[in-house]
């Protein structure tokens, strides 16, 4: 499965769709990028004049690439229209803020991945190569 697929099989679309690219992946992880653009609608009202990237999208966005991406990977073509996904746990410590513009690296290895839970240690950088959050973060995917 290429990494233009696994994108394709993604249950989201823009303006909710945080993943520009995947770079690697493999049975263990992936590595993926985004870019924050400027125009989305939460940097409007968070933080005035200084807008910030919010910590439920920066987890957003490592769920997506870090945990989505590597879940239709593993599943290979087991996904279709009946398949649903669900956040189940994450554990995310932020160490910096993310700005509009910004383009993040997604880190992603699994831990496990079993009875359709896959769980992830999961790390963000930044264009300077600087973390700016880090945590477990996990999900069901299973067939209605």
């Amino acid at each position: 499965m290429t990494q233009d697929e696994i994108i394709s099989k993604l249950p989201y679309s823009k303006p909710f769709l945080f993943v520009d690219e995947i770079t690697s992946i493999s049975e263990d992880g992936v590595v993926g990028n985004y870019t924050f653009d400027e125009k989305l609608d939460f940097y409007k009202g968070h933080f005035i004049d200084n807008p910030v990237t919010p910590g439920v999208i920066l987890t957003e966005v490592m769920a997506q690439i870090g945990v989505v991406c590597l879940g239709i990977y593993l599943l290979n073509n087991e996904i279709n229209k009946n398949t649903l996904i669900a956040l189940t746990s994450s554990n995310i410590e932020y160490l910096r803020p993310v700005f509009p513009k910004e383009k993040v690296v997604v880190i992603s290895e699994k831990i496990y991945f079993r009875f359709g839970k896959l769980k992830c240690k999961v790390k963000m950088i930044n264009d300077s190569g600087i973390e700016v959050c880090n945590g477990t973060i996990a999900g069901m995917i299973y067939e209605k």
